[in-house]
């Protein structure tokens, strides 16, 4: 029996160590801007490395809390 281990980060949020890390993972989520990183860390974090690379890359959604305390009232 074959095991493999998908080795995640949290990317796109403006650290400036996510291009070191495409090395050592095989999936990343990208921030999408409410907690962390905007649209330039986004594009920064996938762009250079994801043409070249098998890395899957999703979404890391989150929540304005804001939106979540008017949600809320």
């Amino acid at each position: 029996m074959k095991l493999s281990v998908d080795l995640n980060a949290d990317l796109g949020e403006g650290s400036g160590h996510d291009a070191g890390l495409f090395d050592l993972i095989s999936s990343a989520n990208i921030a999408t801007g409410f907690h962390a990183g905007d649209s330039d860390t986004m594009h920064a974090a996938i762009f250079p490395r994801r043409r070249s690379s098998e890395i899957a890359v999703g979404a890391h959604p989150s929540f304005s809390i804001a939106r979540i305390s008017d949600a809320n009232r």
